[in-house]
């Protein structure tokens, strides 16, 4: 049987894969190009599997002016170690015409509305890492 100095020392250190979901809010969002896309503005769960299920990037704006909001499916996004942020498997041309919604007109996040970013975005179940 290991003990925990052994158990401890094999395991990988400054490495994590747990974050707050506060802490990811404002993360930088970069596109597959490595253009910035946004930023992460809020998480959406799915209630049955307390999954994370879209990311909602905010993009543009200035001081909450001109600001607009983009639902990415979560299996689209991949951490980035080296900038603290995440790589999306889209580009500013395919986010120009994805749903999207003002601050002041959120869509309601039900099944129909997530098929429909879903469908949108047609991207495979997860990013390669």
């Amino acid at each position: 049987m290991a003990s925990n100095a052994e158990t401890s020392a094999a395991a990988p250190v400054g490495r994590r894969s747990l974050i707050s979901a506060n802490d990811v809010r404002g993360k930088i969002v970069n596109g597959r190009d490595g253009d910035k896309l946004g930023t992460v503005d809020k998480l959406i769960l799915d209630e049955r599997t307390g999954q994370v299920a879209y990311v909602i990037l905010s993009t543009g704006g200035f001081l909450g002016l001109g600001q607009s909001y983009h639902p990415i499916p979560w299996s689209a996004l991949r951490h980035e170690e080296k900038h603290g942020g995440y790589v999306a498997a889209i580009d500013k041309r395919l986010l120009e015409g994805a749903p999207s919604f003002r601050p002041d007109s959120a869509p309601i996040f039900d099944d129909d509305y997530g098929r429909r970013v879903t469908d949108y975005f047609r991207l495979p179940a997860a990013l390669p890492e």
